[in-house]
């Protein structure tokens, strides 16, 4: 059987997630990208021999090339990607071959943050002041949400260009700097959701969705937002988890891995900051598989398979866990790291797995991808995990030179 695999830049999360996944279930992978090189490259690295793949490059932004291509290769058993940018095109091909697909319709919604803040608004779950900022607009003629405000792009990903602004003033000047970088994207700018920031990780065979827990996520001090730190929340109350999954059932969410960010705010009600229709990323995948104790990656390719999941995964419900990134503070050339590290003492298990090669200059993103290392500890408790990874940290260090 042929896993097609939709890929922008190779990630952790394929490269020792998922294709190690397809290998143990005994799959022949093809990896369609439109860099076939770094897949190549990063591929070349893979430990088990079994896990090798076949990398065609592919315009896989347009769902057409993808369905073309695989037309005149081999028979599909499955086409997936766990790219927030190819849900769609990854979903149309799968039901064009006839295969099991995520409703094209709720992909869509997940990366389009304006139709996702109109969807919910239309079905009354949750309204959020939120208007789109083509390129060229005039802010002067669209009204505006209540000061201070998120402004975003609308198909954004890591925190890329996400920034709370203060007045229309600060609003104008952001639109200004995004837009050089971005002249042709069209920005969100929304009501800002106070309250403390966690993740809902859950997964479905397009019948049943089970909820795998979620993540208590500390934020770097406004005005940008970066993931600094995770810690591992095994379950929420009913009245949180109940308002979250109602949200996702109106989107559509169902098949595979969805990882959903929400605010929790004083009152109790939860209110979702975005949906990313697949696994969550920067390590956590890998050590969310490690604290539950099951075949993570495979239990998401076999839904994908058209298998129904297991009535119990067998999920380990006694552990706890941090994940914490290591971010630079200045653009530069990383002149100093600690390479992949991993121990288990006192029956906590520590990894580190670094970012970004020596040698390498960055600038200043300001987002997700300041990222210089991810550090991350599990243990019987929080404090036991939270320490392994604080002492890890202070035991290192991550050299800038500008």
């Amino acid at each position: 059987m042929r896993l097609y695999l939709l890929a922008l830049n190779p990630t952790d999360s394929v490269t020792h997630g998922f294709l190690p996944a397809a290998a143990a279930l005994g799959l022949t992978v093809t990896v369609l990208t439109d860099d076939p090189d770094a897949h190549r490259l990063a591929y070349a690295e893979l430990a088990d021999p079994a896990a090798a793949v076949e990398v065609l490059g592919c315009e896989v932004g347009d769902f057409r090339e993808v369905i073309g291509l695989i037309s005149r290769h081999h028979r599909p058993a499955a086409v997936f990607s766990n790219s927030d940018h190819l849900q769609t095109q990854a979903a149309l091909a799968a039901a064009y071959f006839d295969l099991p697909a995520k409703d094209w319709r709720a992909t869509l919604r997940a990366k389009n943050k304006a139709e996702l803040r109109r969807h919910l608004t239309s079905v009354g779950l949750d309204a959020v002041h939120s208007v789109e900022l083509t390129p060229g607009q005039d802010l002067g003629s669209v009204a505006l949400p209540p000061f201070p405000a998120v402004l975003k792009p609308r198909e954004g990903v890591a925190s890329e260009d996400v920034v709370l602004v203060a007045d229309a003033a600060e609003l104008a000047a952001r639109c200004e700097e995004i837009r050089y970088r971005r002249p042709q994207a069209t920005l969100v700018l929304e009501e800002f959701l106070t309250g403390g920031l966690h993740t809902l990780e859950t997964l479905g065979d397009g019948e049943r969705r089970l909820v795998l827990g979620g993540f208590r996520t500390r934020l770097s001090p406004p005005p940008h937002f970066i993931e600094e730190a995770l810690e591992f929340v095994p379950a929420y109350p009913s009245q949180v988890l109940d308002q979250v999954l109602a949200q996702l059932d109106a989107l559509g969410v169902g098949l595979g891995a969805c990882h959903t960010e929400f605010v929790l705010q004083p009152d109790g009600r939860a209110r979702i900051i975005e949906v990313n229709y697949r696994a969550i990323g920067d390590q956590c995948d890998l050590m969310l598989a490690q604290i539950l104790q099951i075949p993570y990656f495979e239990h998401v390719l076999r839904v994908h398979l058209g298998q129904p999941l297991p009535a119990d995964l067998g999920a380990r419900e006694d552990l706890r866990a941090r994940n914490e990134a290591v971010c630079a503070d200045r653009a530069g050339v990383l002149t100093a790291a600690p390479g992949p590290y991993d121990s288990e003492t006192g029956g906590v298990r520590l990894s580190y797995r670094p970012l970004r090669r020596i040698g390498e200059r960055h600038e200043h993103y300001r987002t997700n991808r300041d990222y210089l290392g991810v550090v991350w500890a599990i243990g019987p408790d929080q404090a036991a995990a939270d320490r392994a990874v604080a002492e890890f940290i202070a035991a290192n260090r991550w050299e800038i030179t500008s």
